[in-house]
């Protein structure tokens, strides 16, 4: 709790803003552009005597999007910051998870020699609240904060528009820190890391080395974003990150797309489509396979993909 309480009072203390109305503030230039919004959104289904079948569920999650923009002369700082977190109640299942994010990235540019082009320099971490588990066995811990962490850092050029509603950042110098800081996880080679070494004495395994809580990569990173009303209160958000590891097999590209359509209701509420999909093959994934009826278990590295349409509650401010 104490991490997220310093979080969430960094992130407060990063984006609030003493206005303070004076004659001499009207004249002066507006260098930062701040804004955020909050969305708590609901869905719900029940079933009585329902003959095709079905569970009763409710789920609530909820999405802080702000960000501090800066603009003066030939700089620009850009900063975002994303926290997430949501529970799913179904049937008679224990209540878990369904969203639990932390997104904070900080980007600076100098204007270069072209126009819309800058010189850039971006760093970005990621990792979430919460512990998750290996549904549908709920006892046994497989990720939590830090565990894992992603650590970012990159230098480049960044492409973007006036309005900022289109940026495409391109850097072939990128650092990559994958943290697992958790020692049972880091043993057992999560998320990437080196796993723990063995060796057997007498007929016994015994643990020679412990498993690197992190793992340092150095590659090519893209990320592109576009945010544009379509039409009249529907506005359509697309966020691109491609990594690749030069270091270790390059032609594995790392992917997380997220895309949402945001449909506003009126002031306060809203409902919208969003999917997120992500490919990283240092992540496996459980799978199931039937051959011949026979079903067989394994994990690899798969295409992960959410779709959720929500509907609820929205502030700007």
């Amino acid at each position: 709790m104490k991490k997220i309480t310093l979080l969430l009072c960094f992130s407060f203390a990063l984006f609030s803003s003493n206005a303070q109305i004076t004659d001499t503030a009207k004249t002066e230039p507006k260098y930062w552009i701040k804004g955020a919004g909050l969305n708590i959104d609901f869905a719900q289904s029940s079933f009585t005597n329902w003959a095709a079948g079905g569970q009763n569920a409710l789920s609530v999650t909820s999405i802080l999007n702000a960000f501090a923009n800066y603009k003066k002369g030939s700089n620009t700082w850009d900063n975002s910051l994303i926290l997430g977190y949501g529970m799913l109640q179904s049937g008679t299942a224990a209540l878990r998870k369904n969203e639990d994010k932390i997104d904070l990235s900080s980007k600076y540019g100098k204007y270069a020699f072209y126009e819309h082009w800058y010189y850039s320099a971006l760093v970005n971490f990621k990792s979430q609240f919460a512990n998750g588990y290996n549904y549908p066995n709920d006892t046994v811990v497989i990720s939590h904060f830090l565990a894992p962490g992603y650590v970012l850092a990159a230098i480049g050029m960044d492409y973007k528009t006036t309005d900022n509603s289109f940026s495409l950042f391109l850097s072939p110098i990128t650092s990559r820190t994958i943290i697992v800081n958790d020692q049972r996880l880091a043993d057992l080679g999560s998320y990437g890391v080196t796993a723990a070494t063995y060796e057997t004495i007498n007929g016994v395994s015994v643990l020679t080395k412990h498993g690197e809580l992190t793992n340092r990569q150095f590659g090519g990173y893209l990320k592109m974003t576009f945010k544009k009303d379509v039409i009249t209160n529907v506005n359509f958000s697309s966020k691109l990150e491609l990594f690749s590891n030069y270091l270790k097999n390059p032609e594995n590209i790392v992917v997380n797309w997220e895309n949402i359509v945001m449909f506003k209701i009126n002031k306060y509420l809203s409902s919208s489509i969003s999917t997120v999909m992500i490919y990283d093959h240092t992540i496996p994934v459980p799978v199931e396979h039937t051959i011949n009826n026979v079903k067989t278990s394994g994990v690899g590295p798969r295409l992960q993909f959410k779709e959720v349409f929500a509907l609820g509650f929205a502030y700007k401010f």
